[in-house]
Parts: C-alpha cells; sequence; structure tokens
C-alpha cells in the first residue's frame, strides 16, 4: 500500500505540460554559429528536441557515394567526406568549401602547405595529415605505373605521374627518373626542393648518381610554382651543364619536363636537347 501511495505521488496530475528532465546537451556555441565551420546552427525535429542541423547529414553522403562514386558529386562533397575522418560531428562542409576556395580546387587543396592549409578558418594539424595521406596514396598509385616499366612507350603515364606530384606545389622541386638499357625505370628520385622560382641542382651529383645506379639513360623533370612551364635562361643553362657532365660517362638524356599547372614543356619536342 505504501508502494502505491508513492507511485500515485510520482504522477502528474492530468492536464498537466510535460518536459523532460534534462534539456539537450547541444548549445548555440561559436562551433555552432554561422560564422564557424559548423554551418547553420541547431534546428527542431518533429520530437521537438533540438538537433544540430547537419544530423544524419555524414552518413546519407558516405551512402551516396558507396553507392553512386565520385564521378556525380561535386569537389566539395567529395571533400566532405575526406574531412569526417579529421573532424568529429561538426558539419564540415563550409570549411571544405572555404578550402576549395582558398586554393582552387582539389588538387590544390592537397597540395596546400601546412603554413598556408592553417591559415583557412576551422582547419587543423589533422586536417592537413589527411590530406597528406591522399597526396601519399595518390603519388603511390602513379609511381607503381612509372617504375619497373618501359618508360618511353607510357609516357602519358609518366606525365601524369609527374603532374600529380609536382604540377600544384608551392615550391620548385627536381627530380630524376633513371633508366637501364631498356629504358626501364629503375629508380625515381628527388635531387633538390628550392623555393617559389629556384632550386639548386648540381649536375655533377647527378652524374655520381647515375653511375652508382648503373644507368644507362635518365629523364630530368621539375615543375614551375607560377603554372607556367616555359624554361628560364637558368633551367636550359643548368640542362646544358648536365647533359655535358652525362655526356662524359655515355648516360643519355632523354628529355627535360618543365611541370606547369595546366601542361608541360619538353626539352626534346621544343629541340633544346
Amino acid at each position: 500500500m505504501i508502494g502505491l501511495a508513492d507511485l500515485e505521488a510520482r504522477i502528474p496530475p492530468a492536464g498537466a505540460e510535460l518536459k523532460p528532465a534534462f534539456g539537450t546537451s547541444y548549445r548555440k556555441t561559436d562551433r555552432l554559429s554561422e560564422t564557424m565551420a559548423a554551418g547553420g546552427g541547431l534546428v527542431t525535429d518533429r520530437e521537438g528536441q533540438a538537433r544540430p542541423h547537419y544530423w544524419g547529414h555524414r552518413e546519407r553522403l558516405r551512402q551516396r557515394f558507396l553507392a553512386g562514386g565520385h564521378k556525380p558529386m561535386p569537389e566539395y562533397e567529395i571533400l566532405e567526406i575526406l574531412l569526417f575522418n579529421a573532424i568529429p560531428r561538426i558539419d564540415v562542409k563550409p570549411l571544405a568549401k572555404r578550402l576549395l576556395a582558398a586554393f582552387g580546387d582539389l588538387n590544390g587543396v592537397v597540395a596546400a602547405s601546412e603554413h598556408n592549409l592553417l591559415k583557412v578558418e576551422g582547419a587543423t594539424p589533422y586536417v592537413y595529415l589527411q590530406l597528406r595521406i591522399v597526396e601519399a596514396f595518390a603519388q603511390r598509385m602513379g609511381q607503381a605505373k612509372v617504375l619497373k616499366r618501359e618508360v618511353m612507350s607510357s609516357w602519358d603515364d609518366l606525365i601524369t605521374y609527374c603532374r600529380t606530384s609536382m604540377a600544384h606545389r608551392e615550391t620548385e622541386q627536381f627530380r630524376v627518373l633513371f633508366l637501364d638499357r631498356k629504358n626501364t625505370v629503375i629508380a625515381d628520385e628527388e635531387q633538390a626542393a628550392g623555393t617559389v622560382d629556384h632550386v639548386p641542382v648540381y649536375p655533377r651529383e647527378v652524374a655520381k648518381r647515375a653511375l652508382e645506379l648503373n644507368a644507362s639513360a635518365i629523364i630530368l623533370v621539375h615543375n614551375h610554382p607560377s603554372g607556367d612551364p616555359t624554361p628560364s635562361r637558368q633551367d636550359i643553362e643548368m640542362t646544358e651543364l648536365i647533359h655535358a657532365a652525362c655526356q662524359a660517362i655515355s648516360v643519355t638524356i632523354h628529355d627535360h619536363v618543365v611541370i606547369g599547372k595546366e601542361t608541360e614543356f619538353s626539352f626534346r619536342s621544343e629541340g633544346l636537347i
């Protein structure tokens, strides 16, 4: 009887307005403001509960990606999926759009330096880590189509790999592909990294490395961060010095390719080698 009386005391009177004993844990903080990465703040669902507006968005986007692939998806949505791994819970669509606006396209975002990336509001070191992982996968996949293969018959694969690795870098990079007598790539090595408009290259070191690898030929590749692949006077002079150093040890230079953002320049095609 005592228990029944206690239960009756706990039952609210008829017509009383009922509210949850504990309110929602979500609050409209800076992270949920329209100016921050989260975007639109809170919305009220059919049951009257306040929830972030992006509730369920991540799973819906994942399912769209798995069902239809990446081709029908805009770049910002593909970038969103990547950012899911770096930033938990909040809406990352505004951040994805800010990154694309800052760096032009997905290639530019993936190649962005840590210093410049962290200037974008909402970007974190974890975002930078995810982008470096994606870049590593892309380069390894491209390199697999070049290494240990006869490169002269797969020139398009070589150019695609070089563009993936270098076209959107913010500083100059100089790399050498070393070939055996069958023109098979036996090594792909970065010789030097420089500034936005200069990279130091030492012809003697290139020739020395060719001897160490027993290479019969080489292909020189470097990028122009400005986007214009037209070689400078220094590029032409440096190529002539490397050619002279390699000629002395019977190593052939098949080409020197300058990678720009949209196209490339071949020294051999233009009669400079």
